[in-house]
């Protein structure tokens, strides 16, 4: 392993889809990879994230997380585990920020409501919608006529592509990371290499750190919100109910023994609680505590895991993670715990209806209407449609970028109502 993990990565992984001249000077110098990261930051689809859903909205309480918060909780995880393998930490802190960038309004809620609706232009899945934000929708770069997005390097590209495979061919029944029409830009950037070969539909390293920070960041601080917002009680679950919903959304294979089991040794986490949360600075402080011991926990036992499987160079092609089966049954019965307390409760299921209702309006009006009522760049995208599928992907775009009180606002408007 190299003392400098940026000399792992080849001019292949560091090329842009149109080359830049040099900066000036006398500006800062930067690794390509510093650059990547700081065009993902600035970008306007990154600010959109604080009125983004994350479990509930971010206007029902001052505590709980957004998709900003979360990316920025995941970046930091991803961007540690990168540092201790020794691969590039910016290429996978700039994927854990970049990665729920295509989440449309009102969270997985809304994604399924938007994949229901643009069957006719090849459905909707939020990493897809990463990719074609970063390549085309977030605007910085031309090629010509033609916006190329961010024009982020190759290994940044690929690191932020959780599924690299269009719809239908990959090894999810339902998730993929591109569409039909992007196709160009995912084949250049899943590239071979002259020493780094892109398997078919294999993540690189990069892609799979941000994906565990991903899964690690969301099941620790899922439940940390949970409890904070009183929904549920760490000292009292009913572990039936919450194993028939961790086999409904997670692991429809798992047996109770192994989920008992997983949650037995999360119990003596010396920071689990052992009384009620009271909402106290000391149960804040103890809560906290247990976040960070959880996080620790599993990304270490990852780290320890993929080092003893081999050599390395942990970095693109070269290497995978190694997730230990206790660490995949462990994530997700607390995935399972917070679904069965949060994002499943009663008064969750009314609300989380009316924004499907939201979405599925909007997509309706707008391509009623037409290019009147879309934004400007959405509105050239709509003239420039070969046709209705590609008018309704337009359609879709700009529906994605809303957050939650703009598309709650733009359908008041829409509907007089």
């Amino acid at each position: 392993m190299t003392a400098d993990p940026s000399d792992r990565y080849d001019a292949h992984a560091r090329e842009r889809v149109v080359e830049e001249p040099p900066k000036r000077v006398d500006a800062p110098v930067r690794t390509p990879f510093e650059r990547d990261r700081a065009r993902v930051v600035h970008a306007a689809s990154s600010r959109r994230l604080a009125a983004k859903t994350q479990v509930v909205g971010p206007q029902s309480d001052d505590f709980v997380r957004n998709r900003l918060t979360h990316s920025l909780e995941v970046a930091q995880v991803a961007r540690d585990l990168s540092r201790a393998l020794g691969s590039q930490p910016d290429i996978a802190e700039t994927a854990a920020l970049a990665h729920d960038l295509g989440h449309p309004p009102f969270g997985h809620n809304g994604e399924r409501a938007l994949a229901e609706v643009s069957e006719a232009c090849g459905g909707f899945e939020g990493n897809a919608q990463t990719l074609r934000l970063l390549t085309r929708l977030e605007a910085k770069t031309f090629d010509g006529d033609r916006s190329v997005g961010l024009n982020l390097t190759r290994a940044t590209l690929d690191a932020c592509t959780k599924y690299p495979w269009a719809r239908g061919e990959g090894l999810h029944p339902v998730k993929f990371g591109v569409y039909d029409d992007d196709r160009p830009v995912f084949d250049w950037l899943r590239a071979p290499g002259p020493h780094q070969p892109a398997p078919v539909h294999r993540q690189c390293l990069e892609a799979q750190v941000m994906d565990l920070a991903d899964d690690v960041a969301y099941s620790v601080h899922d439940v940390e919100d949970g409890v904070v917002a009183g929904r549920l009680d760490l000292t009292r679950l009913d572990r039936a109910a919450v194993w028939d919903t961790t086999r409904a959304w997670y692991l429809p294979d798992a047996h109770d023994d192994d989920l008992d089991g997983a949650l037995d040794a999360l119990l003596a986490v010396d920071s689990w609680p052992g009384a009620s949360y009271d909402g106290s600075r000391r149960h804040l402080a103890a809560l906290k505590n247990l976040t960070s011991d959880l996080i620790g926990r599993f990304c270490g036992d990852v780290q320890q895991a993929t080092f003893a499987a081999g050599d390395g160079p942990f970095v693109r092609f070269e290497a995978d993670l190694v997730l230990p089966d206790r660490t995949l049954l462990e994530i997700a019965v607390l995935k399972g715990i917070a679904a069965h307390y949060v994002m499943q409760a009663a008064d969750r299921m009314a609300v989380m209806e009316r924004q499907r209702e939201i979405l599925t309006d909007l997509v309706a009006l707008l391509c009623d209407r037409g290019p009147d009522a879309l934004d400007r760049q959405y509105a050239d995208d709509w003239r420039a449609a070969a046709d209705d599928a590609a008018r309704l992907r337009v359609v879709v775009d700009q529906v994605a970028a809303l957050t939650d009180a703009s598309a709650v606002a733009r359908h008041t408007r829409l509907t007089g109502s």
